[in-house]
């Protein structure tokens, strides 16, 4: 079990490195399967809805494989593969973040936050240009750390930064003061990445955070703190950012970055294409096939994650998909409403994953490995809700 808990953290880590497929995250994933199964980890009757998912969800996605025109088959089954092994990484989260909630969710969010502070201190050093071999981390000039892509880069940083801010409103001393360190740090990694999608997730989610915390978990004496706590760090946040502007390549960037881009309009921008993919997606029920759509009349992706699990894994495939989006959110909400010591646990997670989902209509993230942690997090998180019935404990031993 020791040896489980140590590799589970090395793997969340790893899930900072994607530049590959398959990237060290499936390849140390490969080491804590076989350690589950020896230590005796335990499976949870609630969390059989995600196995049924992943079960039901891998032969559309096999099929759709096969649809391939251009496309070599064995890219397409690579990438299939890729998608059901982040789906067994749910269904594993979930297990083991229900078995040993406080302990087990407090390693997983340490191993997660220090390679979110690691990112966002190497993208933030990078797009500075104040370390050498800084192009490596950058991308169209935008800072992306050790990912292939600003937009991913952004939105991964944004759980951790949820905590952080939790911590920050509700504990109090040298623990408020490192998480908003924490929170600042990572505030500026998110702004570096220049992703307009991940700005609005990471202020959206900010103020779920802030709401649900004062509403659900707030004493009278804590809603002030938490007022005083708003004003003051937004005041902090409007510092940084104008800091940042002051430089003026990063006040170019921002401008441009702000105003409307030319790639969303047209028959062929953003929402062009999206429509373009589900036309096609109606007329082929089995799917095009990963990686076909950049082969046909529009060569770029579709940027829209609800209509590409259509083309790309059927109608059976992407129904499946819509339904792992429902019940996740179903089960995060419902969580929420039940008084229990974890809830505190689950805010973070609803606040991130709901502006993923909203997110996910303007991007491709059926590939990120954060949103499949998101969503086994939170079925695990659940699972310990329903099962715990203690209506308290000390708050300290929740705020992660």
């Amino acid at each position: 079990m020791r040896w489980l808990d140590i590799m589970v953290a090395v793997w969340i880590f790893t899930g900072g490195m994607v530049l590959f497929e398959p990237s060290p995250y499936e390849l140390t994933f490969l080491i804590v399967l076989p350690l589950a199964f020896v230590a005796g980890t335990g499976l949870y009757r609630s969390t059989f809805g995600l196995l049924a998912i992943l079960i039901a969800f891998t032969p559309f996605a096999l099929i759709a494989c096969f649809q391939v025109r251009f496309t070599p088959i064995n890219d397409a089954l690579l990438f299939s593969i890729v998608t059901v092994f982040l789906l067994l990484t749910s269904y594993f989260v979930a297990n083991y973040v229900a078995e040993d909630t406080e302990r087990r969710m407090r390693l997983v969010m340490r191993a997660y936050t220090a390679v979110a502070i690691i990112s966002a201190l190497v993208g933030t050093l990078a797009y500075l240009g104040l370390m050498p071999a800084a192009d490596i981390f950058l991308r169209y000039g935008r800072a992306k750390a050790a990912f292939n892509d600003p937009n991913v880069f952004g939105p991964f940083l944004i759980l951790p930064a949820m905590y952080a801010l939790q911590r920050l409103l509700l504990a109090s001393g040298r623990s408020a003061i490192i998480a908003g360190g924490i929170y600042m740090v990572l505030f500026i990694g998110v702004f570096v990445s220049f992703s307009r999608a991940a700005w609005g997730h990471f202020a959206l989610s900010s103020v779920i955070v802030l709401v649900l915390c004062f509403w659900l978990e707030a004493a009278a004496r804590d809603k002030v703190r938490i007022m005083i706590m708003s004003l003051l760090g937004a005041a902090m946040l409007v510092v940084a950012l104008a800091g940042l502007l002051s430089i003026p390549s990063v006040a170019a960037l921002f401008e441009q970055r702000a105003a409307g881009q030319n790639y969303d309009s047209g028959e062929t921008g953003r929402f062009g294409r999206q429509g373009y993919a589900f036309e096609l997606a109606l007329d082929h029920p089995l799917g095009l096939g990963p990686h076909e759509f950049r082969n046909l009349r529009i060569i770029e992706e579709p940027h829209n994650v609800y209509v590409t699990v259509l083309h790309v894994y059927g109608w059976g495939g992407g129904a499946i998909y819509y339904l792992l989006i429902i019940l996740t959110l179903w089960r995060g909400i419902a969580a929420l409403t039940r008084p229990s010591p974890y809830r505190l646990m689950m805010i973070p997670l609803v606040a991130t994953f709901t502006m993923l989902v909203g997110e996910s209509a303007i991007i491709d993230s059926d590939h990120w490995r954060h949103y499949y942690l998101l969503i086994g997090l939170i079925w695990g998180v659940s699972t310990a809700i329903q099962n715990d019935r203690r209506g308290s404990i000390a708050r300290q031993r929740v705020l992660v």
